[in-house]
């Protein structure tokens, strides 16, 4: 096993940011390897070595029992919150507003733990890394894997940093399988399970939105069987895949008040096929933005992790599913969601219930589709707060 950039001095250079930033952070590695690490994957392949890139905020109390780990949706990385360097202009990590000090994951508390998961291009091993045996990029000789295989990994993670049990699991979208899977896979070893804008199981509309963007993909001239060079990419069908993912992110009144009708200049209506519309411009810059940090080939791949999540097929039912979870359970969905909508949330509630688990439930309003996990402007960041203050009091959510 190799580990790189794993000083505290490392993981967090300052956390008095004025903003409540957790400041400058690094990425950091570790590589799993020999016969205890072997990766045996419910699609029947095997991987190692295996290699993790990571994040963690705040320090990691002396008796270990402060740590919640943040999982990511499908094209996120490691990166939730804080800087990579001084530039005014850098963005913070894509959960900033919830990681810091004083903010709900709060790291004057709190040992926050964001790994990248199996399967990625954004450091984890995943199609993009270098095969051992070839000495080439895997492509399409990756193995597939599950959100199940991504749990493991991840409690591989949890075991090296020596963390017996965390205080919660959090996830919005695929992170929110996740954080559904920690609470089934190893149940004695999470006291709250966080799921957030998720389902229990793709339906049959996300699987067939997933298939269109699978098929922008393959249908790409420069895709070549998966064999593209990493500077000749397919870029046109990885950005429509984009693009049609993006509209799911988004509701219907949150396209209206962003761009309603609006041209893209004056003159209106150009009666050709250019982009005429705001909402058609904004679609091709997600787009084009997408192809410049994401790889095709592991789009097929966790998308397809993300149709193969069914918790009620591999248990028998939803009930035997969370029959032996021991966590509290504080799950959240959001009004305007039609990705992953409520009433899927609310079914995981009315099982856990049934079976006599703690949980707690709020479907809150907003406008802003299935996104609002990431985003401001909602009771999301209080409720979490509030759910993770009762655990830490040693009360029932």
């Amino acid at each position: 096993m190799t580990h790189k950039h794993a000083s505290p001095a490392a993981r967090v250079a300052s956390t008095d940011s004025p903003d409540s930033s957790v400041g400058q952070v690094e990425l950091q590695f570790v590589t799993f390897d020999g016969p205890d690490h072997v990766l045996n994957l419910d699609g029947g392949g095997s991987l190692s070595p295996v290699q993790v890139a990571y994040e963690t905020y705040g320090e990691l109390s002396e008796s270990k029992d402060n740590a919640i780990l943040v999982c990511h949706a499908l094209s996120g990385d490691a990166h939730a919150a804080g800087y990579y360097g001084h530039s005014p202009d850098e963005k913070p990590g894509w959960w900033d507003i919830l990681i810091g000090p004083g903010k709900p994951l709060d790291t004057d508390h709190y040992f926050v733990i964001s790994p990248n998961f199996l399967g990625s291009c954004n450091g984890t091993t995943g199609p993009t890394s270098i095969d051992p045996g070839t000495e080439q990029p895997y492509g399409l000789s990756f193995p597939f894997f599950t959100i199940r295989d991504m749990v493991e990994v991840q409690r591989w993670l949890i075991d090296h940093l020596g963390i017996d049990t965390l205080s919660a699991v959090i996830g919005g979208s695929m992170g929110g399988m996740q954080a559904l899977q920690w609470a089934i896979s190893y149940p004695e070893r999470v006291r709250g399970i966080i799921p957030i804008a998720t389902t229990s199981r793709m339906s049959a509309q996300g699987i067939a939105l997933n298939e269109v963007g699978r098929q922008a993909i393959l249908s790409d001239p420069k895709w070549l069987e998966g064999r593209y060079l990493k500077d000749d990419p397919p870029a046109r069908g990885l950005a429509i895949a984009r693009m049609i993912g993006h509209i799911t992110y988004l509701s219907e009144e949150s396209m209206h008040q962003k761009f309603g009708r609006r041209f893209v200049n004056g003159d209106g209506r150009s009666f050709n096929f250019s982009k005429d519309f705001q909402v058609e411009s904004y679609l091709h810059h997600q787009g084009d933005k997408f192809v410049r940090r994401f790889d095709a080939n592991t789009y097929l791949y966790i998308s397809r992790a993300m149709d193969y999540f069914d918790l009620e097929t591999d248990h028998g039912s939803l009930e035997a599913a969370f029959s032996q979870c021991l966590s509290s359970f504080l799950v959240l969905s959001f009004t305007s969601d039609w990705l992953f909508p409520a009433q899927q949330s609310a079914e995981i509630v009315r099982v856990l219930r049934k079976l006599g688990k703690e949980v707690s439930y709020c479907n809150i309003g907003s406008d802003q589709g299935h996104d609002a996990f990431l985003l401001p402007g909602h009771r999301m960041g209080d409720l979490v707060s509030g759910f993770l203050e009762r655990l830490r009091e040693g009360g029932a959510p």
